[in-house]
This record gives C-alpha cells, sequence and structure tokens, in this order.
C-alpha cells in the first residue's frame, strides 16, 4: 500500500513540469486514479505516455500499487479538453 502523496511525489520527480492530480479510489491505498499533464508526452502515443508513467512509479507497479487509472495529456490537449 501506498499514500497518495507518495505517488504524488515520485510522479513530480519524474514530471517536474507537471501538473498532476492523485486520487485513493478506494481508500485502500492500492487503488489510484492519476493525471498528469506534461510537455514530457508531448510527441509521443497515448501508450508511450503510460509507459513513461509505470517508469516513473517503478517497483510500486510491482505490487503496492494494484491498480492505476490514468489520465495523461500535453498541456495543450489539457487545454483544448478544458475549454
Amino acid at each position: 500500500m501506498m499514500e497518495p502523496e507518495v505517488v504524488t511525489a515520485l510522479l513530480r520527480k519524474a514530471f517536474p513540469d507537471g501538473e498532476i492530480q492523485v486520487e485513493d479510489m478506494t481508500g485502500t491505498r492500492d487503488h489510484f486514479d492519476a493525471r498528469i499533464v506534461s510537455e514530457a508526452f508531448v510527441g509521443k502515443s497515448r501508450l508511450e505516455q503510460h509507459q513513461l508513467v509505470y517508469a516513473a512509479l517503478g517497483d510500486a507497479m510491482k505490487g503496492p500499487i494494484h491498480a492505476l487509472a490514468l489520465k495523461t495529456y500535453t498541456p495543450e490537449a489539457w487545454a483544448k479538453l478544458k475549454g
């Protein structure tokens, strides 16, 4: 199990320019919802974006984090979505 703040800290280290939001979906500290907006995603496919996130979380994805719902955006895509 991991605290959402620890997940957020790992993501901030990998995406220092990012706008990052992490929520514990079930209260069990192993199912998370994460939204990341970062320049690091520019020119990358959705799969490549998610692979960057998984790499940032490292070993946490092999045990402490059971489920992760990801939403990744470039700043431009996020701006368009927000309208």
